[in-house]
């Protein structure tokens, strides 16, 4: 079984909204940070990866890339094992492969910070959003 399983996405207008769900199961969700990473359009395995939030453990600490930032927001549920984004005010250049992914055992979070390339241990399978102008 897939630890992270991803729903949602499709396409949306510009302007518009959309909430990206992220199932977690197999291991004690509460006890992770939790990121979303997205994927430029056309670009090859590992390529064109943007981190865009991330959020602590309880929820109680969140940090977000200054493109997104006052646009999309990151949040959790651990008795429902599941993390969310919130994307609102969409534009096309947010039009990219959206990907949950789990920060490993004992990350700490730091607002204002990016985390490092590979500070992840699982990935969701990914799901495609597309903004139209």
């Amino acid at each position: 079984e897939d630890p992270l399983v991803q729903s949602g996405g499709g396409t949306v207008q510009f302007g518009g909204s959309l909430r990206l769900p992220c199932a977690a199961s197999g291991f004690t969700f509460s006890n992770y940070a939790m990121a979303w990473i997205r994927q430029a359009p056309g670009a090859g395995p590992g390529e064109g990866l943007e981190w865009i939030s991330s959020i602590d453990m309880s929820g109680g600490t969140t940090n977000y890339a200054d493109s997104v930032k006052g646009r999309f927001t990151i949040s959790r549920d651990n008795a429902k094992n599941t993390l969310y984004l919130q994307m609102d005010s969409l534009k096309p250049d947010d039009t990219a492969v959206y990907y949950c992914a789990r920060h490993p055992r004992g990350f700490i979070v730091r607002p204002g910070t990016t985390p490092k390339t590979g500070e992840y241990d699982y990935w969701g399978q990914g799901t495609q959003v597309t903004v139209s102008a």
